[in-house]
């Protein structure tokens, strides 16, 4: 496989996994005595993961625009991104306090204790934060071998406007 479509699916995995992360339980919150259990997903707990998998998407997006420098650049951005996304996902593991100022029914005020427990979300997103981070190592490693981006709509830099104009009106596309 082509380095550059390994890039890309490994952005979609990340994007993919990140996304699927933020609608499942990260948290469960059991006030007890017969109070509903409490669900809490990763988009509630937090909302980081998911916009940093955005925006390294963009800039694998990017990457087919640019030129070799600039490629080496975004892979390492996207690194970045990614290594602060499993920051992110590794240190988020709310309190019951910080739960209750999402759902008052989970206050000290109206309960008690409060049993806390993980679900799978995190370790959805640590795996497509650490895809994030593999897209941009091979990004940043194989920059100089990837397609360069074509110069197919690009117009001749030694034609005027009025030559590209007498070109379209004579019938002739002046980017060919």
């Amino acid at each position: 496989m082509r380095p550059q479509r390994l890039v890309d699916l490994l952005a979609l995995v990340a994007l993919a996994l990140l996304a699927l992360s933020a609608y499942l339980t990260w948290s469960t919150a059991d006030p007890g005595i017969g109070r509903p259990v409490v669900h809490f997903n990763g988009y509630t707990v937090t909302k980081a993961p998911v916009t940093l998998a955005l925006a390294a998407a963009v800039a694998v997006v990017v990457t087919k625009l640019a030129g070799t420098a600039l490629r080496r650049v975004l892979g390492a951005l996207i690194v970045l991104l990614g290594v602060a996304a499993i920051s992110v996902s590794l240190q988020v593991r709310p309190t019951a306090d910080e739960l209750s100022r999402i759902r008052p029914e989970l206050s000290q005020a109206v309960t008690d204790t409060v049993n806390l427990s993980s679900g799978p979300a995190p370790w959805f997103a640590l795996a497509g934060e650490v895809a994030l981070v593999a897209a941009g190592l091979i990004a940043v490693l194989t920059a100089h071998r990837w397609r360069r981006p074509t110069v197919r709509y690009e117009r001749d830099p030694a034609a005027t406007p009025a030559d590209q104009w007498k070109a379209i009106d004579a019938g002739e596309d002046p980017t060919l």
